[in-house]
């Protein structure tokens, strides 16, 4: 020891600390590279866990912890530094898809369209849908119809090339929703059987107590009138009319034949149904159908608001009894225009456009109105006023204009334009317009001359009130 300086002593000590400190950087920084493995390691693993507590860089911590206190990391180049983990993205919820709409069963609100057909209705012409059963005792039309009346402005679907037998069935409110419409384009037609009539209906095809109906399409609704045709041909006398239909030879028949001959089994009830009938209901429309051979009145408003009528077709063989074509009853804000009819009269409010062939009444207004066979001379006594003819063309069988209005209660407002009703003579004799206590007037010169019309207002008329005006 003797033998070494000072100097000399302190430059071993300072070697010995020089490789000391060395052996420190190299174990600090093996562990720094171990801590870079450790941390990414973790990460992938914390990635293929799907954890959902924590950050990337926390997992990467817990990797190290072995009891000591968390070593600093070294100082490291730009290049060496690790990008930092993004955020691993929050779990998605799936929503499972929704199924689209089924015609004719109800998914929801999105579900509006009602095929008959999905209810079990046959449309082969010959199974009576009223009494086939789909889900239970439920009738086919009026189980589609009770979906669709849960859905506002939903549409029953009566299909093309399809005949549907259908008894006497009523499509009623008033708690279905509002704008139904009834799709109609195929075939709807009556029994040919007594029994589903009983003892006598008065509508076969009902709608009431409804908002916003509409039936529309290029269907057919066919009352097969036959069997009360020929059960009571010319019978029930319509104001003595049936002194207006003696064919024109000497031999008079006092029950003439019938020229359709019936197809039903059984004699069928007095009562005789109206084909299409619509009572208490606000917005209705009717378009494009055809309804033909009802047994009796072919369409019917009873008590509605706000009705239109076009481009409907309305048939019935010309010596049919008592087959009207329009009837208005207790109903206002009515149009009826761009129509064919051929069938026994024409009842209204206010008419345009209309073509009429071989019609025996084209134009009638009768208060005096009797459907039964004995009747007595009095009138309903409902006052009718306002009522418009216009547009009227085509060719009669018995009288062009026939206006009998009561005593009490005159037909006011009676307008005439544009009048072209040509006779056709072939069985019957014709007879001159007939009128009887109605006032209006005559805005074009008519064809032929509809002289009985008296111009103005009765001497005595009356304040009407809306409740007794049709």
């Amino acid at each position: 020891m003797g033998g070494i300086s000072f100097r000399s002593l302190t430059f071993i000590i300072l070697i010995a600390l020089l490789v000391w400190c060395s052996s420190i950087e190299t174990c600090i920084a093996r562990r720094g590279k171990l801590w870079r493995q450790s941390r990414y390691a973790a990460a992938s693993l914390s990635k293929k866990k799907g954890a959902s507590h924590g950050h990337g860089h926390g997992q990467g911590n817990r990797s190290y912890h072995n009891g000591g206190s968390k070593p600093k990391p070294p100082p490291q180049s730009h290049k060496d530094t690790p990008s930092p983990l993004p955020p691993p993205k929050p779990k998605e919820e799936v929503t499972p898809p929704v199924p689209p709409p089924h015609q004719g069963y109800s998914y929801g609100p999105q579900s509006s369209i009602f095929n008959v057909l999905d209810f079990g209705a046959k449309g082969d012409g010959e199974t009576d849908d009223t009494k086939l059963t789909y889900y239970g005792a439920k009738q086919a039309f009026q189980d589609a119809w009770a979906a669709a009346c849960k859905v506002e402005a939903s549409t029953v679907v009566v299909p093309a090339e399809s005949v549907f037998l259908v008894g006497p069935i009523s499509f009623s409110g008033p708690y279905c929703q509002a704008n139904i419409v009834f799709q109609l384009d195929g075939t709807i037609v009556a029994p040919t059987d007594s029994r589903p009539w009983g003892k006598g209906i008065l509508q076969w095809l009902e709608f009431s107590k409804l908002k916003g109906i509409t039936i529309q399409g290029k269907g057919i609704i066919d009352g097969r009138g036959s069997g009360w045709w020929e059960d009571a041909p010319y019978g029930d006398p319509y104001d003595d009319e049936w002194k207006l239909i003696i064919p024109l030879n000497s031999t008079v028949q006092e029950r003439p034949p019938m020229p359709v001959r019936s197809e039903l089994s059984g004699k069928m009830p007095s009562i005789k149904p109206t084909a299409l009938r619509f009572y208490g209901s606000f917005n209705v429309t009717v378009t494009g159908i055809t309804i033909q051979n009802s047994p009796q009145c072919h369409l019917k408003f009873d008590n509605c608001m706000g009705v239109v009528v076009h481009d409907i077709t309305i048939s019935s063989p010309g010596d049919s009894p008592n087959t009207d074509g329009i009837h208005l009853q207790n109903s206002n804000d009515v149009l009826i225009h761009s129509s064919d009819l051929a069938c026994g009269s024409v009842q209204g409010v206010l008419f345009s456009n209309i073509q009429v062939s071989e019609v025996q009444l084209p134009i009638v207004i009768d208060q005096f109105y009797c459907d039964k066979r004995t009747c007595s001379n009095e009138t309903a006594a409902v006052a009718l006023s306002g009522i418009t003819y216009e547009k009227i063309r085509g060719t009669y069988t018995v009288k062009p204009v026939h206006f009998a209005c009561s005593d009490s209660l005159p037909c006011l407002g009676v307008t005439l334009t544009a009048i072209e009703l040509k006779p056709l003579q072939e069985r019957y004799h014709l007879y001159d317009p007939f009128c009887w206590q109605a006032f209006g007037e005559l805005t074009t010169p008519t064809v032929p001359p509809i002289g009985c019309l008296q111009i103005g207002k009765p001497a005595n008329n009356r304040v009407q009130s809306d409740h007794d005006a049709c």
